[in-house]
């Protein structure tokens, strides 16, 4: 088994226990049966059970880990690695981009993963951002969604956190697709995948440690705001990229 695959092949097993798994009843008092609808969430018993599963991993491991990352290495340094893990994905966001038939972006990540790999030196500085070509999201979940696809019921999965099954689908097709998979076998190709996959890991945990600790701390039902805010950006970011223009206006 190539050990790229190995947690796409993790987060699908759970989701196919999650889905597999019982559903909450929904209520019957008509205030409360819309307030359900509206959040979507028939799997909740699981989902909480999966919430309390990654948070208490993140307490013991992650986040002890994201905070020493923080205090050692010097601001500079973590925007630098950063930019690094931003421009090894480019190549996915690239093939999005042209799957959702947005020619002026798919055109602007090829300009930011030229620019950036070579006088940004490998992409640890983000000079394209500086020439005006800013870095933008683009995955396969966003794809099926400009495609019609709905997200379909919340999902709290291990690995992946607050998600849904469009966006699971699109993780596993990203992961698939992501051209750094395809290096070959050995150890030390290996060693910078999972170098990577750690990298990565850490780096979006710190981007959200006072975020998530303001949550933790202030929020009488963590796991219900989680779920609230995670799904409003998603939201966002899939209303943003269908109403985008094919091509934008050149500027007066």
């Amino acid at each position: 088994m190539r050990p790229s695959f190995r947690p796409l092949l993790l987060v699908l097993a759970f989701a196919g226990a999650t889905v597999l798994s019982g559903c909450a009843t929904p209520p019957t008092d008509p205030d409360a049966l819309a307030e359900f609808k509206e959040t979507n969430d028939p799997l909740e018993p699981m989902n909480r059970v999966f919430y309390n599963v990654n948070n208490a991993l993140d307490v013991v491991i992650l986040r002890p880990i994201a905070l020493g990352y923080r205090a050692a290495l010097p601001q500079p340094v973590q925007t630098g690695v950063h930019n690094v893990l931003t421009n090894l994905g480019t190549p996915v966001v690239f093939g999005n981009d042209v799957l959702q038939g947005k020619p002026q972006l798919a055109a602007e990540t090829m300009a930011r993963l030229l620019i950036n790999s070579t006088l940004g030196v490998g992409g640890i500085f983000d000079v394209a951002d500086r020439m005006g070509v800013p870095a933008h999201d683009s995955d396969f979940g966003m794809t099926l969604a400009v495609w019609g696809l709905p997200d379909g019921v919340f999902l709290f999965l291990p690995v992946l956190g607050p998600t849904n099954p469009r966006d699971t689908v699109g993780f596993g097709v990203d992961t698939v697709a992501d051209p750094l998979g395809w290096l070959g076998q050995g150890d030390t190709v290996n060693a910078l995948q999972w170098s990577r996959t750690g990298l990565g890991a850490v780096d979006a945990r710190v981007r959200v440690l006072d975020d998530l600790d303001k949550i933790q701390a202030q929020a009488l039902d963590p796991y219900a705001t989680i779920r609230s805010l995670s799904r409003q950006h998603r939201r966002g970011q899939v209303d943003d990229r269908r109403n985008s223009p094919a091509f934008r206006p050149a500027p007066k």
